[in-house]
């Protein structure tokens, strides 16, 4: 048998026993048993992950070495009908639900090593490796299938969704779509203004993209924020992007806002244009906006039905 004391950061610490034949995954489930805890990193003396993949002699573990075991978070990241659970920096996802919405992640299993993040349209899911590569499954036509942009899909920085569609941003500040091209899955007419950017944020059906300079890029369903030229000039500064369900705001960097979109879902802000100052945050439902100004007040925006309208709570906001 072979023998190892795994310690937590804490302090606890257990001795546990298993055949020589064993693999590091085999210790660690076994570790994970022992203190009761889910996920679970094994970290050698010299503070290098251990692969759970491998042998206790590959990975040069020794009879009576000390190990450290690190918690992991548990994430979950979900479809319209299906799950995705995974832990920043392990190598698997457990998917359960709907094959046809990303349930089954059977075909990819081996290819997620190193998983970083896991984003989710309607019907797809996609997972950043540490590597800076993509991996997709799902719906294909929701961009589960990302083969035909699979060899520009490196360095990959982040991923964003839509209802039906993925954008990642890369190293250099590039940006790759896919996935239903009514849904932002094509951003070939604007791919040349796509340089240097910083984040991107969605919509269902499309996505904005703040560069560097401060300006924003959009693209997808012109209805639901696909299309800013009626605010392009306003769009100077930008700080952050938030978005409803249809419709997007902006912060620029005078603490001022600008909305375009969908109307009813927040896309005109002109009736509290003149309230809008000093703007330090702004948070959406599926269609209105609220933002937060420097005195501690709150504007809203957008359909009273999602939040649009606080007046009736407004002398209790203001208390706050």
């Amino acid at each position: 048998m072979f023998h190892v004391n795994v310690a937590l950061p804490s302090g606890r610490s257990e001795e546990l026993s298993l055949p020589q034949s064993s693999k590091v995954g085999d210790l660690r489930a076994l570790a994970q048993k022992s203190f009761q805890l889910g996920f679970l990193r094994l970290l050698a003396a010299d503070h290098s992950v251990l692969d759970p993949t491998v042998s206790l002699q590959a990975a040069g573990l020794e009879d009576g070495d000390h190990l450290t075991a690190i918690v992991l978070e548990a994430k979950v990241a979900a479809t319209e009908q299906a799950f995705a659970s995974f832990c920043c920096g392990g190598d698997r996802i457990v998917t359960w639900g709907s094959p046809a919405h990303g349930g089954d992640s059977s075909e990819v299993q081996d290819q997620l090593k190193g998983v970083q993040q896991v984003q989710a349209t309607q019907c797809a899911f996609a997972a950043l490796l540490a590597d800076g590569s993509v991996v997709t499954w799902g719906n294909p036509f929701s961009g589960g299938d990302s083969f035909q942009v699979q060899d520009q899909l490196k360095g990959v920085q982040q991923v964003q969704a839509t209802s039906g569609a993925f954008a990642a941003i890369l190293a250099d500040g590039l940006v790759v779509t896919w996935g239903n091209p009514f849904s932002g899955g094509d951003s070939s007419e604007v791919q040349d203004q796509l340089k240097g950017v910083q984040q991107v944020q969605a919509t269902q059906y499309a996505s904005a993209a703040i560069l560097t300079d401060g300006s924003v890029v959009t693209w997808g369903d012109p209805d639901c924020g696909g299309d800013s030229s009626r605010v392009q000039g306003q769009l100077q500064g930008v700080q952050q992007v938030q978005a409803t369900s249809d419709a997007f705001a902006a912060i620029l960097a005078d603490g001022s806002v600008v909305s375009w979109g969908d109307p009813d879902a927040g896309g005109d802000s002109s009736a509290v244009q003149d309230q809008l100052k000093g703007v330090q945050q702004v948070q959406a439902t599926d269609g209105a906006f609220a933002a937060i100004l420097a005195d501690g007040l709150i504007v809203t925006w957008g359909s009273p039905d999602f939040g649009g309208d606080c007046s009736a709570v407004a002398d209790e906001l203001a208390c706050l």
